[in-house]
């Protein structure tokens, strides 16, 4: 799995308007948090991506670098 810092954050993308602002993935509809909950509800990445074939592979190491890193954040304040 790649580690944070190895994870390309371009992929995660907030843009004004866009799912309230919330962090999508490569400017899509899906966020971040939509493809967190749907691994928590048991999905694993090969279901997501049957069901979003507009997904990539790449795209997970993203998702999980910008929770961690929103995470840490969070806690750091």
């Amino acid at each position: 799995m790649a580690t944070a810092g190895e994870a390309d954050l371009s992929r995660i993308t907030v843009v004004p308007g866009q799912r309230s602002g919330q962090p999508c993935i490569r400017g899509l509809r899906v966020t971040v948090w939509d493809v967190l909950d749907m691994l928590a509800s048991g999905m694993t990445e090969d279901e997501i991506l049957r069901d979003y074939p507009y997904l990539e592979k790449a795209d997970f190491p993203a998702v999980y670098a910008y929770a961690s890193q929103t995470g840490r954040e969070r806690i750091l304040r």
